[in-house]
């Protein structure tokens, strides 16, 4: 089993995400194996992929709208987002709406090309577990979520920006 980045721990990871092939296919795994499946095969299958015992999560790829999950969210143990390449972002803004605008409360992981120079922001807009990239060490990569002691803006962990957290000493 590898190690992921849970809530500030390396733990080990039970959950397998599932990736269609060059055919198209999402690969076959025992029914009692926790998955984490497309958001395009969840709103196709979802009662299909409800009557497994493993248990099933979804993620969501930087093109995906997150408001697809709404009526879901309150029975998803886990919502992963793909970040396919370093560079794009869009995975923040969907962490932030399922946080804060649909107020989900469960796992929230970043997978893909998730390095330890991401872990710092990724965490500040929601995320509390983290798949680092294949090659990358884990125990070294959470260093990351300690890369700075301060925010100037406000942020999903400390929402109020820095001028009001402020302390005025007379």
């Amino acid at each position: 089993m590898p190690n992921i980045i849970k809530q500030g721990n390396v733990v080990a990871d039970h959950w397998q995400v599932l990736r269609r092939d060059e055919h198209g296919v999402l690969p076959e795994v025992s029914p009692e194996q926790a998955i984490i499946i497309p958001l395009v095969d969840w709103l196709v299958g979802r009662e299909i992929w409800q009557d497994r015992t493993g248990s099933v999560a979804v993620w969501l790829a930087p093109d995906d709208d997150p408001a697809q999950l709404l009526v879901d969210l309150s029975t998803l143990p886990l919502v992963a987002i793909d970040f396919p390449s370093f560079t794009d972002g869009r995975g923040y803004s969907h962490a932030r709406l399922l946080r804060e605008r649909y107020d989900y409360r469960g796992e929230l992981r970043a997978i893909g090309d998730v390095w330890q120079d991401l872990l710092y922001s990724l965490a500040q807009v929601g995320f509390d577990a983290f798949v680092i990239k294949d090659g990358k060490e884990v125990s070294v990569a959470l260093d990351g979520l300690n890369a700075f002691s301060e925010n100037y803006q406000s942020t999903y962990l400390s929402p109020l920006p820095l001028f009001r957290r402020r302390v005025t000493l007379w």
